[in-house]
């Protein structure tokens, strides 16, 4: 038997193009359709995990899936708002405490999301460095952005403008970062936080300025009416919050009119969580709520029979590739009848010369399932990580 694998070997080893042809080939049959189970399971457990973490979502009527997918990741295109006078209404209901989230804008390709501190409760985020923030302007900032960005507390972090041609949009914040968070393994970790009004600021319905009543803004006084003074376009804004300007900073309109991307609603038992569902039921309602799982459901099962047509493709290909690579030993069989003849003549027996052709299958077979167990193996552990890299990129 050795001498048949060591004459199998050094043939196979001899003629090492046309064997890495056939390895490659018996790999990949054997590796896609697990690796695709794989990864698509690995897929299923990320987008179901923290969808079953999250008991209710609340936002304007619209795609139930981008509302999802923006208050699960805060990656999809931003939905439509509703009024923050949503969240006291949930509030006052006492069926649930509401949580909200308003994930507009970004600094360097990060998510900023407006929420308050509940928000780091309910997903269970503890601070690495640093404290939570505390006043208008400052922010925390996951762990993978603390590590992209290079921040730390005490640094600060600068608004992205929405458009570089928004002349008259909103003057980018420089927030300060007051935390670091641990590390999660979430969406959680490329995100940005601040409070809900440090969010309004951003966008413009909140601002600070130069004290106008002060003798040195004087020039940006247009006219003084009583205690009400009008400005001109020459007024100082402020593009940062600071102890000294805190105080100067304020909002102009009432503030539940204020937009929310979405609400987590988070009900303290299943009762409280259906009575909450419907009060959202009425034809004229603005709102829609939702149970993020169930959404996810639809769009794996969407997945699944994608899948299930890609592995049947992948099968036939497999299967055709398999033919071939039979064809292919029927056609060396052939090509080595003289060298087959000199075996015999040699006094090799039909059993020893049939041992050393079934070990050369055996040995390609043996190589080719050992990578594609290693690639299987590989997907299995490094797959969580690629696919959260696509899910944050």
């Amino acid at each position: 038997m050795k001498q048949s694998l060591y004459l199998a070997w050094r043939y196979l080893a001899y003629h090492r193009f046309k064997t890495a042809i056939l390895i490659t080939s018996i790999t990949l049959i054997v590796y896609l359709p697990v690796g695709l189970q794989v990864l698509v399971s690995q897929s299923a457990e990320q987008l179901t995990s923290r969808a079953e973490a999250t008991p209710l979502i609340v936002g304007a009527k619209g795609s139930p899936l981008e509302l999802v997918l923006n208050t699960l990741y805060f990656e999809s295109d931003t939905p439509e708002v509703m009024r923050y006078a949503e969240v006291t209404r949930i509030a006052e209901s006492g069926l649930a405490t509401p949580i909200p989230l308003y994930t507009r804008f970004q600094a360097r390709r990060h998510p900023i999301v407006g929420t308050t501190l509940d928000y780091f409760d309910f997903r269970g985020l503890s601070i690495a460095s640093g404290r939570h923030m505390a006043m208008l302007g400052e922010c925390v900032v996951g762990a993978q952005v603390a590590k992209t960005l290079g921040v730390e507390p005490g640094g600060h972090i600068v608004s992205s403008p929405e458009s570089v041609f928004d002349l008259a949009g909103v003057y980018p914040l420089k927030m300060r970062v007051a935390g670091v968070l641990e590390f999660s393994d979430s969406p959680d970790d490329n995100a940005i936080f601040v409070d809900p009004k440090t969010a309004w600021i951003i966008e413009g319905f909140g601002h600070g300025h130069q004290d106008l009543a002060a003798p040195e803004a004087a020039g940006a006084v247009l006219k003084r009416e009583g205690n009400t003074i009008t400005a001109n376009a020459s007024v100082v804004q402020y593009n940062e919050i600071t102890a000294e300007n805190l105080d100067t900073f304020h909002f102009h309109g009432d503030l539940g009119d204020y937009p929310v991307t979405a609400i987590i609603a988070v009900p303290p038992d299943e009762k409280s969580g259906v009575l909450l569902r419907g009060r959202y039921q009425s034809k004229d309602e603005l709102s829609q709520i939702l149970k993020p799982v169930t959404v996810m459901n639809e769009l794996l099962a969407t997945i699944l029979t994608v899948q299930s047509y890609v592995v049947t493709a992948v099968v036939i290909v497999g299967l055709s590739t398999l033919a071939t690579a039979v064809l292919v030993f029927m056609l060396s069989l052939r090509l080595r009848r003289r060298e087959i003849e000199t075996m015999v003549k040699i006094g090799g027996s039909k059993l020893s010369i049939l041992s050393v052709l079934a070990s050369e299958i055996v040995v390609v077979l043996v190589i080719s399932i050992s990578l594609a167990g290693v690639l299987t193996m590989a997907t299995s552990l490094f797959g969580s990580t690629a696919i959260r890299a696509l899910i944050l990129s």
